[in-house]
């Protein structure tokens, strides 16, 4: 992949592991509403998803504007607390920035968490563009948000790839023409997507494998 130039990020599972305030936040929905907490498994098959969709599939006789505000209530507060970096992805974020990559985030997630999140642990400074749910109504697996992206870094998809943790981040790579990677510590893959029709271009075991595909 030597003719890659452009690099892109999901946020949540792929650069930051963010799982324990996200299940967290749902559990307090879940019990909050309903008076119960959900599998865990459930809430994880949920991942990469928009929050508005998602609570419009679980909770389809709530408002979606009531649940979103439970669970965001408890979110914000919580966030910058049990959030942290996954190991390793700093240093590769960093290197890439030295080695003259452009660099883009695309996520799901809002402006405002996203932007706290890095900004706490100090990578904000080594994005080009950063592409959050505030930017688009299409979202992940549409391609619209990583072609946002693209068009902000001057890049083009045959000279990018996409980095994350669901087939959300997967697809949608593919359905904007970009190579897709897939971290092995993501939660929300199972191993039938893996090596189905839809798996991703290549699987990374630790941050610093992406440099190996670079070369």
């Amino acid at each position: 992949m030597s003719k890659i130039d452009t690099v892109l990020f999901d946020f949540d599972g792929t650069v930051m592991n963010t799982n324990d305030v996200i299940i967290n936040s749902w559990q307090h929905t879940f019990r909050t509403l309903e008076n119960r907490e959900e599998d865990e498994a459930k809430i994880i098959a949920t991942f990469g998803e928009p929050l508005q969709v998602t609570m419009e599939k679980l909770f389809p006789n709530v408002p979606v504007e009531e649940s979103i505000q439970v669970y965001r209530s408890y979110h914000y507060d919580n966030f910058g607390e049990l959030i942290s970096l996954f190991p390793g992805m700093k240093e590769l974020i960093a290197e890439l920035k030295k080695r003259g990559y452009k660099l883009g985030m695309v996520t799901s997630r809002l402006r405002r968490t996203t932007e706290q999140g890095m900004e706490k642990y100090g990578i904000m400074e080594y994005f080009d563009t950063v592409v959050t749910a505030d930017d688009t109504d299409k979202h992940k697996p549409d391609p619209e948000p990583i072609n946002i992206a693209l068009e902000k870094l001057g890049s083009v998809p045959e000279k990018s790839i996409m980095l994350g943790d669901t087939m959300f981040d997967i697809l949608c790579a593919k359905n904007a023409g970009v190579k897709s990677v897939l971290v092995s510590w993501a939660m929300a893959v199972s191993e039938e997507e893996k090596t189905g029709p839809n798996r991703p271009d290549y699987i990374i075991d630790q941050a610093d494998d992406l440099l190996k595909l670079l070369i």
